[in-house]
């Protein structure tokens, strides 16, 4: 294809920076501090409440299953309170809980206490993404919220990724402390986006201001999951998210230690070199996605994930040696690339979809296609490895990240609009 002289050029990031609101630029400030929080913890829930509090590994399975279970059941009032309080206020909720629900785990010697914990952490997880979502699509005009949403995900990583780094280095699985320091240290990243939110961004994504004619459309999720595209989207979401992120956070670590026999530092490089892929590629990818249709974006993003997961799978196969090592570190990077071409996408079309008076409630339908994965997955993937069935454990992701792309360009590519669906159109000649 041959591009004509006045063409436009895709714009690079410093232009892309320039151009966003104050509001958006003060949010992209402070996302890679309290992701270095999450990332101290994220690879080690399996190992804290399995090797280090003594609890099963099938009962952790179920544990684990907690947090997306409280968030699954408060997603759906989430939303409905955005979309009447704003996605500030429920934002700044989401924070109290999170810090609070680390500071429980910190402490739990029993399964009850560590369950209430994980839950806690479960519903600020179930407000979160929907009035983080809202807030960044109030904030962010529609032609910037797909490489908004990337350059987010890439500093969302960079946190996580040093965090990671952070976590490996100074968890050890006789020393309770050191894995108590690091829930402490989650719960404190947060105090910067709180300080934010009550601060120089108290007036942002407040109460949203609702037009008479279009009040009544607003009632229930129904109306929402009958317009064009919407279930089909959620669909889609729900198994990218069965055979992705939910597998990535509790299936992954726990076939690495199990099958794959690697150590908690071999589990901390593992998710640092996923973080460091995203952050290295995902600018790159976001320009040569930009004007592509979203759907085949997600479609390749599939066929990736089923290239991974083949890679750890391969990783039983070398247990206890650097080779399993390696092979899971070299998952994770597969799998990054993955996400890079997931994270701007995803967002951008169920913002672009929702009416302003229902963002709140579309983006927690969104967030309920996530999370409910997460609460299968972790029984599922306990049960299959602790059972000596990891070749059908791999095999099931293998063919479900098949699925994703069969789903995105068969299923929800036709009933997407094209504007939705990242088509650009040139304007009509004079």
């Amino acid at each position: 294809m041959t591009t004509t002289p006045d063409a436009p050029s895709r714009p690079g990031l410093g232009s892309f920076w320039r151009e966003l609101p104050r509001e958006a630029r003060l949010l992209l400030t402070i996302v890679a501090i309290e992701f270095i929080g999450t990332g101290l913890v994220l690879p080690f829930h399996v190992v804290y409440l399995n090797e280090v509090r003594g609890f099963g590994l099938s009962d952790v399975g179920l544990m684990l299953a907690l947090p997306p279970l409280a968030g699954f059941v408060l997603t759906g009032p989430a939303g409905v309170a955005i979309d009447r309080l704003g996605a500030r206020v429920m934002l700044l909720t989401c924070l109290v809980l999170m810090m609070s629900g680390n500071l429980v785990l910190a402490f739990s010697e029993t399964i009850p206490v560590a369950s209430i914990g994980l839950a806690l952490t479960g519903i600020a997880f179930g407000i979160s993404w929907p009035a983080s979502q809202s807030l960044i699509a109030g904030v962010v005009p529609r032609e910037s919220r797909q490489r908004y949403f990337g350059v987010n995900f890439a500093l969302l990583n960079l946190g996580i990724g040093i965090g990671g780094i952070a976590g490996g280095l100074l968890v050890d699985v006789d020393r309770t402390s050191t894995f108590q320091a690091i829930y402490l240290g989650d719960a404190l990243s947060y105090l910067p986006a709180l300080g934010l939110l009550l601060g120089p961004l108290r007036h942002v994504a407040g109460r949203p201001v609702h037009d008479p004619e279009t009040a009544e459309a607003a009632v229930g999720y129904l109306a929402v999951l009958r317009r064009p595209a919407v279930l089909p989207l959620l669909v889609l979401s729900f198994v990218g998210a069965f055979v992705g992120y939910a597998q990535l956070n509790t299936g992954m670590p726990a076939f690495a230690r199990a099958v794959g026999e690697v150590s908690t530092r071999g589990l901390g490089f593992a998710f640092a070199a996923n973080t460091a892929v995203i952050v290295v590629l995902q600018l790159v990818v976001l320009r040569h996605i930009d004007g592509l249709r979203r759907t085949r974006v997600i479609a390749a993003m599939g066929v990736v994930w089923a290239l991974a997961w083949l890679v750890l799978g391969a990783s039983g196969l070398v247990s206890g040696t650097i080779g399993a090592t390696l092979l899971v570190a070299a998952f994770a990077s597969v799998f990054a690339f993955g996400e890079t071409l997931l994270q701007p996408t995803i967002p951008a079309i169920v913002n672009d979809l929702a009416p302003d008076h229902l963002r709140g409630r579309y983006n927690a339908l969104s967030s309920a296609s996530f999370s409910l994965p997460s609460i299968i997955a972790p029984p599922f993937a306990g049960f299959l490895i602790d059972h000596g069935l990891a070749e059908v454990y791999i095999g099931v992701l293998v063919v479900g990240s098949i699925g994703v792309a069969a789903l995105s360009v068969l299923v929800v590519e036709p009933r997407l609009p094209g504007d939705v669906n990242g088509v650009k159109t040139d304007p009509p000649a004079l």
